[in-house]
């Protein structure tokens, strides 16, 4: 069937396009094919609408030195867990996959407030940990030490600046307890943005980084995101573990969040990185949560700009180092 496609597909992928709706669509007349803003992705996402009903077409972008090959994989095995989308088409070779589309709603419209939103995200994640276990690809300390070597080797930061970060890394690789706990199938990048509320049930979507990883790394991310008060915590704490962590879990789950925040640092430092800047920046200093959220209000901060991600991978900085608070990351 003939199928006009968005002048934003690349000229190099339009052939791969055209067959993955072909073959997820079949002969249903397309009437539409809009562009879905992506966020911090550097795929290429689609609303699709025919007669019947709404497709996603996602198409990846570069791939990084750091891909995760298990991508596919891990987002099949959730697809067929009832966790992700119905996955209708899958192309590893061009990187182009056709979902149904999840039409959403606010996480804020969930019924029950907050702490339902939360215990139900809590249950969601347990179920992904228990499914059919997603393929090893590099243990959590291997993947933000490669992360974070790259902020360094950008010349963003004028020499010296990160050593304090990178021996508190290095203090955190050898102890943490890799091969005491078994790993289990891990989104690994559980932000609001990645987390789809259709009325009725949450999903999980956007499975770029999912592969097997220790419990407490998913665990980390939501709390530092959605679940960042002691309330919000507990709740979530008892419908994913059942009681708060003991002494063990506790300490390793110091180590996790660590990890993950800066793993982001490094996620957002190496997109400020791309900016061009005279001199590298001498200076770590950050503002409070407080005072950036304060700052966003009065709109001295803009959201999403290169100022606010800069100033938020600093925040995440220096949160490894005192674990101190962090803004959200669709604050940012």
């Amino acid at each position: 069937m003939h199928i006009r496609l968005p002048d934003s597909i690349p000229p190099e992928r339009r052939d791969a396009a055209h067959a993955a709706l072909a073959n997820s669509v079949g002969a249903t007349a397309i009437e539409s094919i809009t562009r879905i803003p992506a966020g911090a992705t550097s795929a290429l996402l689609f609303r699709v609408d025919t007669a019947a009903r709404p497709y996603l077409l996602r198409i990846e972008g570069m791939p990084s030195p750091l891909r995760n090959p298990h991508q596919y994989v891990s987002q099949r095995i959730a697809a067929e867990a009832g966790i992700a989308p119905r996955l209708l088409y899958l192309d590893e070779d061009t990187r182009l996959i056709v979902t149904d589309f999840v039409a959403h709603k606010p996480l804020h419209d969930y019924p029950g407030g907050r702490s339902a939103l939360i215990s139900a995200l809590a249950a969601l994640l347990r179920r992904l940990q228990d499914t059919e276990t997603f393929p090893f690809f590099v243990t959590y300390p291997d993947i933000v030490s490669r992360l974070f070597t790259h902020v360094r080797g950008t010349g963003l930061f004028a020499d010296g600046l990160l050593d304090a970060h990178t021996e508190h890394l290095a203090r955190l690789c050898e102890a943490a307890p890799w091969n005491s706990t078994p790993l289990v199938s891990s989104h690994n990048d559980l932000n609001a943005a990645n987390i789809l509320f259709d009325g009725e049930r949450l999903w999980f979507i956007d499975w770029e980084s999912a592969y097997r990883n220790d419990p407490l790394v998913d665990v980390a991310v939501v709390l530092d995101n959605l679940a960042n008060t002691p309330e919000l915590e507990r709740a979530f704490l008892q419908e994913w573990y059942g009681r708060a962590l003991d002494s063990e879990s506790a300490a390793r789950f110091a180590t996790m969040r660590a990890l993950t925040r800066l793993y982001y640092a490094g996620v957002l430092l190496s997109a400020s990185a791309t900016r061009a800047r005279a001199v590298p920046d001498g200076d770590l200093a950050a503002p409070t949560v407080k005072e950036f959220r304060s700052a966003m209000r009065s709109g001295q901060i803009k959201p999403r700009t290169a100022e606010s991600i800069h100033l938020a991978g600093k925040m995440y900085l220096a949160a490894f180092l005192s674990d101190g608070p962090v803004p959200a990351l669709d604050e940012i």
